[in-house]
């Protein structure tokens, strides 16, 4: 047992001190990091190669466009700024498969810049897009697809904004088989990549255009701080042939190509050559001058404002154009305020009849000849049913005067509807001094030979109006008329529709007075109407009723009956109309109903072509009737030669009911003020 002693304390041990602290790995850890990855960096920028990224940007741009791409040359990027610029060497657009082996676009050097910060919100934004030479083919054939659509249905392009655009010597090539045009142009603007010139935008070219001159000039504003938020304005001159258009237009939010607007002029000698521009199916005119505001919405185009002349006819009013299915429609409301009614003869393929005295495009000019040197009316221009059946249309037009000659007409109302083929005007309505005829016409354009249905109907008119009076004297002919036409032909023209043509047409009047003169001579009568025509009687004679009939078989109008009944004479009309060559063959003999000393007994006959028709007395019927004079007055005495032309008067009064009657059955509408 150990013992201590007394004074001896007792003795604990002290805590171990502390180990020594160690150096912070982890700061050292991520720094070390940081150096390796910019060392990467600085390494990666030493050793990239920027054309690794050839391949995989090509097949980018390809999937954008949906056509071979391939870049032939160097890529050179600079890549530290806030404006990256990267320039792309030997960049080749291949073509669509249909169009040919040919690139659609070669562009030897392209320079684009982005904004990087306006990115970062979604918006792109190009402070320079410089091009050097760029050669850019373009087509559409014939089926019209456009080597530059990839898909129909995708709205129109919209560029990015780009505030210096530099174009130097672009070459633009532009062949459309369907339009037969073939234009080769240059692109160019004269500013450049530093910035000092301040010029312009401007596209210079020409070819052809269906075998004629075609020119284009585009100039715009300086493609330099282009602002998207500013209207960008340009300016357009195209002349096709004799067409000439003037276009000041603006881009309301550079380059969004859907939203356009300005004023654009167009003239030219007939407004369906249009169709080459545009695609467009407008109706053949005489020579124009028109000129609207225009705005472009998308697919849908917008003209407001039309003024302007056709041949010698005011118009005015809107159209628009809906494009937003790939097939065109047309929708429009057009207005006259006085029209001249030979100004729709070109519609039609037709030419006025006093074609001296009217403006004519140059198809008009050679169908007037043709006409004059054939002696014929009806027009052989034909439809060209293949822009029919390109679109659709409702258009409405109005005239609130006509100029028709001695025809009184005040109005006139089409209302047009195009419809996959089938053209129709329903209604047709011309508004007379008294009475209207209205109707509808069809053209069934969806097979290779158009078919054509007309029924026109004559309500309440007024011979009188017709057949107008001379000044100081009183209508040679007063009384109702009315009538009604229904036919049908197969024919691309008006002639060959006519030479083909089936149906009916029915004229009535119900009721009236004619000139007593022109009545008696309708009967051939010698003394009386010779008296009548010498001391120029006003003497009216009753027309108690009057009908023709006519039936139409492959294009000849054959008269079934034809009556006028007169207080004094009752005539009856046979023959034909023969449409097919314009030939008339018509005999109308008169029976005088009193007693009358001297009268012929030989019809009076129109005969010739429509154009010319010739009017004259059968003297071959009348020659038994003149040897029989000669006889009786070598046997007897002189006043016996004239007994073979005394006329004892036994014709009677036609049944007028009974021939109302059956025109009502015809169709003719006999209802008065309608």
């Amino acid at each position: 047992m150990t013992t201590l002693a007394p004074d001896a304390t007792p003795r604990t041990s002290a805590p171990p001190p502390p180990p020594p602290r160690r150096p912070a790995l982890r700061p050292r850890i991520g720094a070390a990091i940081g150096a390796a990855v910019v060392l990467l960096i600085v390494v990666f920028v030493i050793l990239f190669q920027w054309n690794w990224l050839r391949g995989p940007l090509a097949r980018a741009i390809s999937g954008r466009l949906h056509r071979p791409v391939a870049i032939t040359g160097n890529l050179e990027v600079h890549p530290w700024s806030w404006s990256p610029t990267a320039t792309v060497n030997g960049l080749v657009i291949g073509n669509a498969p249909w169009a040919g082996k040919r690139p659609m676009a070669v562009l030897p050097r392209l320079t684009v810049q982005v904004k990087i910060l306006p990115l970062l919100t979604g918006k792109l934004i190009l402070p320079l897009v410089e091009a050097d030479r760029p050669d850019v083919g373009l087509l559409r054939d014939a089926q019209g697809r456009a080597n530059w659509v990839a898909d129909p249905r995708a709205p129109p392009p919209k560029l990015p904004a780009i505030n210096h655009l530099i174009i130097r010597d672009g070459a633009l090539r532009y062949v459309d088989e369907q339009r037969r045009l073939v234009f080769a142009g240059t692109v160019s603007s004269n500013e450049d990549s530093a910035g000092r010139g301040r010029g312009a935008f401007l596209l210079l070219g020409q070819g052809t255009l269906n075998g004629e001159r075609f020119v284009v000039h585009l100039a715009g504003g300086p493609l330099v701080d282009v602002d998207p938020a500013r209207p960008y304005d340009f300016q357009s001159r195209i002349e096709a042939g004799a067409t000439r258009i003037t276009l000041d237009g603006r881009i309301d939010h550079p380059f969004d190509f859907a939203a356009l607007s300005g004023r654009f002029s167009v003239a030219g000698p007939d407004a369906a050559d249009i169709y080459r521009l545009t695609g467009l199916a407008l109706p053949n005119t005489p020579p124009y001058s028109l000129a609207a505001g225009f705005a472009r919405r998308g697919a849908i185009y917008a003209l407001r404002g039309i003024r302007g002349v056709v041949g010698q006819s005011d118009l005015e009013g809107a159209l628009s154009v809906d494009d937003s299915t790939g097939r065109p429609f047309v929708r429009g409301d057009l207005a006259s305020r006085r029209l001249r009614l030979a100004d729709l003869a070109a519609l039609v393929g037709g030419v006025p009849r006093n074609a001296r005295a009217h403006p004519l495009s140059p198809a008009q000019k050679i169908e007037a000849a043709r006409l004059a040197a054939e002696h014929r009316i009806l027009p052989d221009a034909h439809l060209d049913v293949a822009r029919v059946r390109t679109m659709d249309a409702r258009v409405v037009y109005r005239a609130a005067g006509v100029d028709a000659g001695h025809m009184p007409i005040r109005g006139l109302l089409l209302d047009v509807r195009l419809d996959h083929g089938v053209l129709t005007v329903d209604p047709l309505a011309l508004t007379l001094p008294q009475g209207k005829l209205d109707g509808a016409i069809r053209i069934d354009a969806r097979r290779a030979t158009p078919a054509e249905t007309l029924d026109l109907r004559l309500t309440n008119a007024r011979l009188e109006h017709l057949v107008p009076a001379k000044r100081g004297t009183s209508p040679p002919i007063e009384g109702g008329l009315y009538a009604r036409a229904r036919l049908s032909g197969v024919g691309d023209s008006v002639r060959r529709a006519a030479a083909s043509a089936n149906g009916e047409v029915t004229v009535v009047t119900p009721g009236g007075a004619i000139r007593q003169t022109f009545a008696e001579l309708l009967g051939v009568d010698i003394t009386k109407g010779l008296y009548l025509l010498v001391t120029k009687s006003q003497k009216d004679t009753p027309i108690r009723c009057g009908v023709a009939d006519f039936r139409a078989r492959d294009g000849v109008l054959t008269l079934d009956q034809a009556i006028l009944d007169t207080g004094v004479v009752s005539v009856v009309g046979s023959g034909d109309i023969d449409l097919r060559d314009e030939a008339l063959d018509l005999r109308l003999s008169g029976r005088p109903k009193k007693f009358r000393l001297v009268r012929l007994r030989a019809p009076i006959t129109v005969k010739g072509v429509l154009a010319q028709p010739k009017i004259g007395v059968d003297v071959v019927q009348a020659a038994p009737q003149a040897l029989l004079s000669v006889a009786v007055g070598v046997f007897a005495a002189p006043l016996a030669a004239i007994l073979p032309f005394v006329n004892p008067g036994l014709a009677k009064n036609a049944d007028c009911a009974a021939l109302t009657a059956e025109a009502k059955d015809e169709g003719v509408s006999l209802k008065h003020g309608r």
